[in-house]
């Protein structure tokens, strides 16, 4: 199975990862790695994680505090959020209510 990124998630990555760059040599490339290593588990069993609201599952990151949101589409998962665990709650719900179109192979 695919992955693809909901743009604003996509967004939220790109700047979670420059904040760890900013902390430590190396932190950001771990940090990116761990979200990473989240997906492709993720992929692999894409049910596992439980049903948080409105078909949007959970995923916790080793290590850090976030928090890898994602639904499961027809063809692909999609990576609604790498949440914050102190960032406001629900903030990522306008995403589900406006999926954007996304074309399959947009992977990140």
């Amino acid at each position: 199975m695919n992955h693809v990124f909901h743009p604003e998630a996509a967004v939220e990555f790109e700047e979670s990862v420059r904040f760890y760059q900013t902390r430590g040599r190396t932190l950001g490339d771990r940090f990116a790695a761990q979200v990473r290593k989240s997906i492709q588990t993720i992929l692999k069993t894409p049910e596992r994680w439980r049903i948080i609201e409105d078909e949007v599952r959970r995923c916790r990151v080793a290590i850090f505090p976030y928090a890898v949101l994602y639904s499961i589409e027809r063809e692909f998962v999609l990576i609604i959020a790498i949440a914050h665990d102190k960032r406001e709650p629900g903030y990522w719900k306008k995403r589900v209510l406006s999926k954007p179109e996304i074309r399959l192979g947009f992977s990140q």
